[in-house]
């Protein structure tokens, strides 16, 4: 197919829709060495981020997780749906009654329903069905994906790439809590249709992923792992006809047993 040089029309595109409004791009191009400097930067910084579960009660401000959240909620998304939730819970009491609900569900994963092939992959992790780190930690983030959008007089609104837009601000999220000198784990028990419950979200909202966060204990342990170098994930105008795939779900984080995302 050849590209066409003329684009077509608004009205072609979307016939009968009112045309956007657009406003100027606020952006400062930075001289290329400052660019340099700053992407390598943030690496560095970003490279000392570490999952744990291990974790200080030492309260963290509402206002911190507040911002790390806005910054959350800066991610692109499908058709700018901004399908995502985010559900902070510090009450002693609820965090207690969330880590039972979890800790239930992770008891049947590790005990009976953990294929060998997962329970292999986690072992150098070392989990268990124990989540301390629930109660521990003065807060816990629960991202919710908005699978449809509800409106006033009980409709739906369509959304598109829920999962995707969702993990994305998750990305963000985490990001943002490491710059501000905190930690996390992402954890996606399995199943999670709980949460949805315990935390008595609308029937439209479906759970993502659990976050503890706060500072770390002082005797936190992380295991030794290391990261993949730039060679093994990073390559640059490779072409080809192929057509590949993936086993992965529509979660992309597949689809048995106690989900956690290392390092």
């Amino acid at each position: 197919m050849i590209m066409s040089a003329d684009a077509p029309t608004f009205a072609e595109v979307y016939p009968g829709h009112p045309e956007p409004q657009f406003r100027p791009l606020e952006f400062s191009r930075l001289p290329p060495q400052e660019t340099l400097a700053r992407a390598e930067a943030f690496y560095h910084e970003m490279q000392q981020r570490r999952t744990t579960r291990h974790f200080s009660r030492d309260a963290v401000p509402q206002a911190v997780i507040e911002w790390a959240v806005r910054t959350a909620g800066t991610a692109p998304s499908g058709a700018h749906r901004q399908p995502w939730r985010f559900v902070a819970v510090q009450d002693p009491a609820l965090k207690a009654r969330l880590r039972e609900a979890v800790e239930a569900e992770e008891y049947k994963t590790y005990t009976g329903r953990m294929p060998e092939e997962w329970r292999a992959a986690l072992a150098p992790l070392g989990t268990d069905y124990v989540k301390a780190h629930l109660t521990d930690a003065p807060w816990v983030i629960v991202v919710f994906r908005e699978k449809y959008g509800l409106n006033t007089d009980g409709t739906r609104t369509k959304n598109y790439y829920t999962v995707e837009s969702a993990s994305i601000a998750v990305g963000l999220l985490i990001a943002a809590l490491h710059h501000a000198g905190l930690v996390t784990l992402t954890h996606t028990p399995n199943p999670m249709g709980f949460l949805a419950e315990l935390l008595c979200r609308p029937r439209n909202e479906e759970a993502l992923m659990v976050l503890p966060v706060g500072y770390p204990a002082p005797d936190a342990t992380v295991p030794e792992l290391t990261r993949k170098p730039l060679e093994q994930i990073f390559q640059v105008d490779l072409g080809g006809t192929g057509v590949g795939g993936t086993d992965l779900d529509d979660t992309g984080l597949g689809s048995t047993g106690d989900q956690q995302i290392e390092p």
